[in-house]
């Protein structure tokens, strides 16, 4: 813990096409090794199949589907003489986006056939319309967090 400054965020720079900090976040988490224009490429490409297939603006399903898979509760493992607890614990802002975009890019990634595009947009439309399988990741997150509320006196 640092005494004096807290190092400041870098500030993200948003992306080209539609302008949107969250979408240059998305880019930069979806990319592998270095290949920003192809994170790009895939990402404008899903917005292109959200579009085509809803009618709808796709930042506009893409931040409908971020909201649904954002995690509210997160069980942590503590450690309490000698017995480890899963005690429930608030997530906070930062880290419930960071956990939505990585579920839903692993369960994109995981899909089996067509392009990562298509792929992307399917996981995307899905978590848009609660279903699929990061709002199932997100449910079992708050699931397990219910269940071991009775360890909630142990969260420091």
């Amino acid at each position: 813990m640092p005494r004096r400054h807290y190092p400041t965020k870098p500030s993200i720079i948003p992306d080209p096409k539609y302008h949107s900090t969250l979408a240059a976040r998305f880019i930069n988490n979806l990319m592998k090794c270095g290949k920003k224009s192809i994170a790009q490429k895939i990402l404008y490409d899903a917005f292109a199949f959200i579009e085509e297939k809803l009618k709808k603006p796709p930042l506009e399903v893409f931040h409908k589907a971020i909201d649904n898979v954002k995690p509210d509760l997160e069980v942590k493992s503590r450690r309490v003489g000698g017995a480890t607890y899963q005690v429930p614990i608030e997530v906070r802002p930062e880290r419930k986006f960071a956990l939505a975009l990585r579920w839903i890019i692993t369960y994109a990634r995981i899909r089996h056939g067509k392009s990562m595009s298509e792929k992307l947009a399917d996981e995307l439309i899905d978590a848009y319309n609660n279903t699929g399988a990061s709002v199932k990741k997100m449910e079992d997150t708050r699931r397990m967090a219910e269940a071991n509320k009775a360890f909630a006196h142990y969260k420091w």
